[in-house]
């Protein structure tokens, strides 16, 4: 695909005729030693891919938040002191043909409380349910004060005993909290490790998933029904999402592989394609193996990305030796060719998919910084098996001479306006006069006017109650769907912990204050319920005065405050630490929604500011709802701060490969276009800004640029050398466009196999990748021309410094 006349790459039918010296250092050294080359790359994708058999897939709970932010660390500081602010399950069993108060009901919760006792990665000594010590009642009688655990002693199912433990469980207030509104279930709480006791491993939640679906749901029975819900849970229930999501990976490498070769048409040629992308997928699985990295649900999607570009962008290579072939040289001159034209274009492009993946790492939370870790090793590695393995491949296998020939033909139909492909390029071509250019710059900016009207909606969060994650009618939330409605405290927890000195959570000064703030999270708007050792210790202090409702306060006097806060401790042993110097004030909340999340975490905020001091600290946040506040702060702070970064990259990289900051405007604004047609698409969709798709940008517009790079570096070579801007841009379309084309289309159709995805974060991001790589292609097509002919229309020759370009322009 010279893009000067044909006697730059001379016609040579015999390889004996070639000089091997010929060509620069690099190329010398693979093509003159291709078999050791071959046999190189044979041995590390054996050993590669034994370890990438071995790649785990888990998640991290801790990986998916922003571990920097302080008040993350105050939660990391204190997590191991107060158990119930952590990762835990809640599982719950349903009497669907009565209540709780049924013999054979509580023999069946015991067999599941039992089950979930003995299951690895429990935190057992914190484990609530009717059958644990741990949950207790309290009553205030002529004699004083007594209480004890909620199970009777000796329970033996019998009318006397049911009847006890009814007595006991409406003195326990644990109704709307472990025992439902409606008095036909029971809620058991299971606090979950970080690791292992006996290994030190980390929790591995697909075991732990099929623990709970094998050992726990499935004792489920016509008159039993048991509801999980729970990060480990939801985790795992992700996990296993992925094994759908992997089948994908094999209908994507069938459309991708369908689409080259309905290009090329040339069945040897499409399966070295096909089988370099895929070893470039497992080259980086091995690779994150032996680093010690994991697969987790956000970083599934990058072998998808990855065999899109390495097959699209391998096309390129293939089209230039079948173009040389067809001309008639011999596919060993041929490979040798395409790489002395592709290498340093394609190395760019390569490099600038780095750059814009690894933007991604400013954002300060640990799965996404994996994440551009991941594809920045990934398209690392596609710098050797995409830029030295396919051709020396190639210079074996050769391209079919019929289909040679037919590419040939093809493009002699197309610059002549014979074809429906020469069509297109001609009409494309007219967008390089001034009243076409004109429409097209017109549309663009009342598409993109519209766009940003739309994207002032684009929020930063969950929008959606339950699981995001998952779909709306997947088991995980329709449990807790059922949870909700049923139970008075919803899982979407804000805890605020209290700090005090020492042996003094029971202290009159803190505790007031931590009531003070309690009253006042009652009072956002969001909040159903709040509960804190406070509000259990004034219930205490009104106990002690024959539960006396005025008595329902905080007293000054030691003496009647700390027996109170005794019985609660004694009671209540994870309301605070055993060092008493710690407690939370957890408001439970309607949604997670981030106008939500801000009310509370505002409130919050504002509270500490004026009422912490020496002895008495407010520390937010805590719970699923204060990590999700604290993760959508990040997230707000990251999306903006990524965009600056991302497009400053972009340009530095644009710049220094067209030397011209008009090239770089012209590149740039239909990915900035492209930027805000994909935030409109998320506002109409309903998606928010969040952990999971906050990279979708940054990987359309890292991948994006290509285009740019491909049509340009045609144009502005042709432009320097004398070239009209529509002589330029044809030259362009004819050696780049169906090349650009079939990249848009690869790309895309290597993600939108994620549109049907269990889970459905994966869905919305293939939704959008899918919107982004096809638009950027778009795109690029008809505004790269329009904005040329206002900006690039008299491109001079610039002499030496016009040869890193025109070496850019070889690549096609």
């Amino acid at each position: 695909m010279n893009i000067g006349s044909d006697e730059t790459f001379e016609v040579i039918p015999d390889p004996a005729r070639f000089d091997p010296r010929s060509g620069n250092a690099i190329e010398r050294l693979i093509f003159n030693h291709r078999r050791v080359i071959l046999v190189a790359f044979a041995l590390v994708s054996i050993f590669l891919g034994w370890h990438s058999m071995q790649l785990k897939i888990n998640a991290n709970f801790e990986r998916m938040i922003p571990r920097s932010h302080p008040y993350i660390q105050n939660y990391l500081d204190n997590k191991t002191e107060l158990r119930g602010l952590g990762n835990q399950l809640r599982v719950v069993v349903e009497n669907t043909q009565g209540d709780i108060y049924d013999a054979e009901y509580l023999k069946f919760l015991a067999s599941v409380n039992d089950a979930l006792y003995i299951m690895p990665g429990v935190d057992r000594p914190w484990l609530k349910s009717l059958w644990t010590p741990v949950l207790r009642w309290g009553e205030v009688t002529e004699e004083g004060m007594r209480g004890g655990p909620v199970m009777p002693e000796r329970f033996d199912g019998s009318p006397v005993k049911l009847e006890e433990l009814k007595a006991n469980i409406a003195r326990s207030g644990a109704a709307g909290r472990i025992i439902s509104d409606d008095q036909r279930s029971s809620m058991i709480v299971v606090p979950l490790l970080d690791r292992y006791a006996d290994s030190g491993e980390p929790i591995d939640y697909l075991k732990l998933s099929r623990a709970l679906e094998e050992q726990v749901r499935a004792k489920s029975t016509g008159k039993f029904r048991v509801y999980i819900v729970g990060f480990g849970k939801l985790v795992g229930d992700l996990i296993e999402g992925l094994t759908t999501v992997i089948s994908y990976f094999a209908i994507s490498v069938a459309i991708a592989a369908l689409f080259v070769f309905l290009y090329t048409r040339c069945l040897r040629s499409t399966v070295v394609l096909v089988v370099t992308a895929v070893l470039g997928v497992m080259w980086l699985m091995g690779l994150l193996q032996i680093l010690g990295y994991e697969l987790d649900p956000y970083s599934i999607l990058v072998p998808f990305l990855l065999f899109a570009i390495g097959l699209s962008h391998g096309a390129q290579k293939m089209n230039g030796i079948m173009q040389d072939v067809g001309r008639g040289t011999h596919k060993y001159v041929a490979a040798r060719y395409t790489f002395r034209r592709l290498f340093l274009a394609g190395l760019t492009a390569l490099l600038t998919n780095v750059v814009g993946f690894m933007v991604l790492i400013i954002i300060d939370i640990p799965v996404i910084r994996d994440l551009a870790v991941m594809t920045s090793i990934g398209v690392t590695g596609l710098i050797f098996t995409k830029l030295v393995l396919i051709p020396v491949l190639l210079s074996y296998t050769g391209v079919s001479p019929k289909a040679a020939q037919r590419s040939l033909n093809a493009d002699a139909a197309e610059h002549a306006g014979r074809s429906a492909m020469g069509r297109v390029w001609g009409a494309l071509e007219r967008l390089t006069e001034r009243r076409w250019a004109l429409v097209a710059i017109a549309a663009a900016a009342l598409l993109g006017a519209g766009a940003f009207s739309l994207r002032t909606g684009l929020k930063i969060g969950d929008l959606d109650e339950g699981a995001p994650e998952l779909r709306r009618d997947s088991r995980y939330n329709l449990d807790n769907a059922y949870i909700a409605r049923h139970y008075g405290l919803s899982s979407d927890q804000f805890a605020v912990i209290v700090k005090t000195p020492k042996s003094a959570c029971d202290r009159y000064e803190g505790l007031v204050e931590a009531d003070r703030l309690g009253w006042e999270l009652e009072h956002v708007q969001g909040v159903k319920a709040v509960t804190s050792f406070a509000e259990q210790t004034k219930r205490g202090v009104a106990a002690s005065s024959e539960g006396y409702f005025k008595w329902n306060t905080l007293a000054r006097d030691p003496r009647i405050l700390g027996p109170a806060a005794n019985r609660v401790i004694q009671d209540n042993p994870d309301a605070m630490n055993p060092n008493c110097s710690l407690f939370a004030v957890t408001a439970y909340l309607s949604d997670h929604r981030a106008d939500t999340l801000d009310r509370v975490l505002k409130s919050v905020e504002g509270f500490a500011a004026t009422h912490s001091r020496p002895g008495v600290e407010f520390l937010p946040a805590a719970g699923p709802a204060g990590i999700e506040a604290v993760t959508n702060i990040v997230v707000r702070k990251s999306f903006y701060i990524m965009h600056v970064v991302l497009y400053i990259a972009v340009t530095l990289l644009c710049f220094i490969t067209f030397r011209s900051w008009r090239a770089v405007v012209v590149a740039l604004v239909p990915l900035l276009i492209t930027s805000i047609l994909c935030e409109a698409i998320m506002v109409v969709m309903g998606i928010g800004v969040k952990v999971a798709t906050l990279p979708v940008i940054a990987l359309g517009v890292g991948v994006g640029v290509d285009y740019a790079l491909y049509l340009l570096s045609v144009q502005l070579a042709v432009q320097r050398r004398g070239g009209s801007l529509r002589d330029a841009y044809k030259h362009s379309l004819e050696f780049t466009g169906k090349v650009v084309a079939l990249i848009g289309v690869t790309m895309a159709a290597g993600v939108v196999t994620w549109a049907w995805s269990p889970i459905k974060f994966q869905a919305d991001m293939g939704i959008l990748l899918t919107f982004m790589f096809l638009w950027n292609m778009i795109g690029a097509l008809v505004l790269i021309p329009a904005l040329s002919h206002f900006l690039l229309r008299d491109v001079k020759q610039r002499g030496a410094n016009a040869a890193p370009t025109a070496a850019a322009a070889h690549a096609t």
